[in-house]
C-alpha cells in the first residue's frame, strides 16, 4: 500500500491509537519514520519503539506512553504541519516554539531530522514536519 504522506499516516496512526488508549502501535518502517520514533522517545512522548520484519516488510512497534492510568496522556497531541502540496520551511531565526517550548516541533534538515531545539543549537533551519506536544 503506498502513501502520498507517509509521515502524516505514521503521526495519525500513532494519534488514533493513544485516544483510543491502545498500548502500542504498528507503523510501516522507513529510515525517517525511525528518526522521529526516535525523537519522541529521546523526549519522553513513547515508552519505546522496535523494529520487526525483515526485507521490505519492516515494521515499528511503538509502545505508548501513559501518566498513572491510562487516561493520563503523556502525548496529548501531534500536528502534521508541511504537507506534500504546502513544504513549509523555517530559517534557523524563524524555527517555531511548540506552545511558548513545552512541546517539540520536528524538523528535517540537512543535519537530520531534529526538534526545533537542537536545530538552533546547530544553527541550522529546515522544512518543518510536525509539531508535538
Amino acid at each position: 500500500m503506498t502513501f502520498s504522506d507517509p509521515v502524516a499516516d505514521m503521526l495519525t496512526r500513532i494519534r488514533n491509537a493513544n485516544t483510543a488508549k491502545h498500548d502500542s502501535v504498528e507503523v510501516p518502517s522507513s529510515k525517517m519514520k525511525l528518526a522521529i520514533a526516535q525523537i519522541l522517545k529521546d523526549e519522553g512522548y513513547i515508552a519505546d519503539f522496535v523494529v520487526t520484519g525483515d526485507g521490505a516488510a519492516k515494521t515499528i512497534n511503538i509502545t505508548l506512553k501513559y501518566g498513572r492510568d491510562k487516561n493520563d496522556h503523556i502525548l496529548s497531541g501531534l500536528k502534521k504541519i508541511s504537507k506534500p502540496g504546502l513544504r513549509i520551511y523555517a530559517s534557523v531565526d524563524e524555527l517555531p516554539k511548540v506552545l511558548g517550548g513545552l512541546g517539540i516541533a520536528i524538523i528535517s534538515t540537512n543535519e537530520g531530522i531534529l526538534t526545533d531545539k537542537q536545530a538552533r543549537e546547530k544553527k541550522v533551519g529546515g522544512e518543518v514536519l510536525a509539531y508535538i506536544w
